[in-house]
């Protein structure tokens, strides 16, 4: 966590966003940190998670990082959550809350809250192209 902590005071003193930084350790290999990078990339997406998971996956060269931890400064948004579960993490530690989050202005309980309901209409139109394409797919491994 010493490192998380590390990485997102890094971030903080060079503009790149708030107080959020992730490590990924694999026993004991740091395979990657981050920090959030939100305003230096103008991408809503660059959270320290997010940014450690694709270094640490880059790094091992696999998409899946089983066996893995993340450690991370403040408690993991929905993204960044779905992000965890399809990159198959072991086990996730987080230091602040979301609530603690909140006070200084990360304020994300809407998306927690919209996991139960869709922030915009989502419509499904079956498709005989994309149909094809998973049809073609069918046994071969991600």
């Amino acid at each position: 966590m010493d490192e998380a902590v590390l990485e997102a005071r890094r971030g903080i003193e060079i503009g790149h966003g708030g107080p959020f930084g992730a490590v990924i350790v694999r026993g004991d290999t740091v395979l990657a940190s981050a920090h959030n990078e939100v305003l230096s990339r103008n991408d809503p997406t660059a959270h320290a998670e997010i940014l450690a998971i694709r270094a640490a996956a880059a790094a091992i060269a696999s998409p899946h990082l089983d066996g893995c931890t993340l450690y991370t400064t403040c408690e993991p948004c929905p993204m960044c959550l779905a992000a965890i579960h399809w990159a198959r993490l072991e086990r996730v530690v987080y230091a602040e809350t979301r609530q603690n989050a909140a006070k200084i202005g990360f304020d994300d309980e809407r998306f927690h809250d919209a996991m139960n309901r869709p922030l915009m209409p989502i419509e499904h139109v079956p498709d005989k192209g994309a149909a094809t394409l998973f049809a073609e797919y069918v046994g071969k491994r991600y």
